[in-house]
């Protein structure tokens, strides 16, 4: 399967698990999309996520498992900031605040994949690949 956007791809399959009230979805892996699942399950947004290969297939697939409180999805918005035709970037101290703060902004940056608030803490800037609510 061609992918354009693997970070825009993965925000989808997340979101369509959650709208259609799945307890797993798999997607290929990348180390990208692993460094993305590491932080959605550190900030307690997915239950877990492992590497598994499918029946009768040579390519790995991660299965991530939904996490649900109270019957409501954990995650109510995610979709990717930047687009293969529009990269969006940020400095340390432009790292957009979304809904008070209370949502996620992942960051691709020179020290690796990073949320907002760790890049903060680092004093880091780069790509906004995703923002999580």
């Amino acid at each position: 399967m061609s992918v354009n956007h693997s970070v825009s791809d993965l925000a989808s399959i997340i979101r369509n698990g959650y709208l259609a009230k799945r307890k797993t979805v798999t997607s290929p892996t990348s180390t990208l999309r692993e460094s993305i699942l590491k932080i959605l399950k550190d900030e307690g947004y997915i239950a877990s996520y492992s590497k598994l290969r499918k029946d009768n297939a040579e390519e790995e697939c991660f299965n991530i498992n939904l996490k649900y409180h109270y019957g409501f999805p954990a995650i109510s918005e995610i979709s990717s900031v930047s687009k293969p035709g529009k990269r969006v970037y940020c400095g340390f101290n432009e790292i957009p605040s979304i809904k008070n703060g209370l949502s996620l902004i992942i960051l691709s940056t020179s020290s690796g994949v990073l949320s907002g608030h760790q890049a903060k803490i680092l004093k880091v800037g780069g790509e906004v690949l995703l923002k999580v609510f």
